[in-house]
């Protein structure tokens, strides 16, 4: 159990400390997109970007978490709150990436017809139906923690201090609600998001290799891309729904559930390398702040070659 926790702290710290800087570039960049002219595939991309930054705001609450062994030493009403938000996140990216996936399916499939229902207000809509849709589905996160303090009250009205552990201890009554909703979770947010992802993706990849008139370079780019974000998408959430999955079978909550949460946590630091590769302006800004960087670095040696003359 000490390894696990060590592995959770260790895969924390590596994900927020590359998920920070090169999502804050990401949300800059994107930003401004929307600002001078907003395309679909920019307001998608612009909320799996906030969605990956809230994500990360909270981060360090589950760092200490684990840096705890899983005892909860925080305020307990932070429990409910950042773990909602934890997984409310977590989900909104799989909906986000699967409209991503729709977006670019659409757009080689049906060109014409497309570009002319191709509407920014449309990418809005559906990015607020999906914060809506995970925050319903999500809403047992922030409830359960609080029925268990609750609970413990009842036992023992004298001891009124909450549980020891943040959604993590469950009672078998308990689980007879957690073990159906994360089930639920499997279904509706990882499989159907997967199969259409899988559907949009294999038949993009199928028409760019049929379509003439692009360079060969200009396609395999494109399809790489295409087979990147799908390997990104099923290696980062896959593990951890395939829990839900297993511990349903089993009518137990897995003690292996927060490792392969690990997986999920990467997709923060893995979806600004999907922004790279699918954005030209997102290239831009992040090779214009490299050569800032290395101009800076320059100057300071210079500098710093120059006062040892002087000496």
């Amino acid at each position: 159990m000490l390894c696990s926790h060590r592995l959770l702290l260790a895969g924390y710290i590596v994900t927020f400390l590359m998920g920070v800087p090169a999502n804050i570039v990401a949300f800059c960049t994107f930003c401004c997109k929307v600002r001078r002219r907003a395309a679909p595939i920019d307001i998608l991309l612009l909320n799996l970007t906030v969605s990956d930054l809230i994500f990360l705001a909270f981060l360090p609450v589950k760092m200490k978490e684990a840096a705890d062994g899983m005892a909860w030493l925080l305020p307990y009403a932070l429990c409910p709150f950042s773990g909602f938000l934890f997984y409310v996140t977590i989900y909104n990216s799989t909906l986000l990436l699967t409209a991503v996936s729709v977006e670019r399916y659409l757009g080689v499939a049906y060109p014409l017809r497309y570009a002319v229902c191709r509407r920014p207000r449309y990418a809005v809509v559906a990015s607020v139906l999906f914060w809506v849709v995970t925050s319903l589905n999500l809403s047992i996160v922030y409830i359960m923690p609080y029925a268990q303090w609750s609970r413990g009250k009842d036992n023992d009205s004298a001891s009124a201090s909450p549980p020891p552990t943040c959604y993590l201890n469950f009672t078998k009554a308990e689980l007879d609600i957690v073990l159906p909703f994360r089930l639920e979770l499997f279904l509706v947010l990882f499989c159907v998001p997967f199969l259409i992802c899988c559907f949009c993706y294999v038949n993009f990849i199928l028409i760019l290799s049929r379509l003439p008139n692009i360079g060969r370079r200009r396609r395999l780019r494109a399809i790489g891309l295409a087979l990147g974000t799908l390997v990104v998408f099923a290696t980062c959430f896959v593990p951890y729904n395939a829990s839900h999955v297993v511990g349903f079978a089993r009518r137990e909550s897995e003690d292996w559930r927060n490792v392969a949460l690990l997986s999920s946590t990467f997709n923060a630091c893995l979806d600004p390398v999907i922004f790279y590769f699918s954005s030209a302006a997102v290239r831009s800004m992040l090779n214009h702040c490299i050569r800032n960087v290395a101009a800076k670095m320059h100057i300071l040696r210079c500098g710093g070659g120059a006062a040892e003359t002087d000496r």
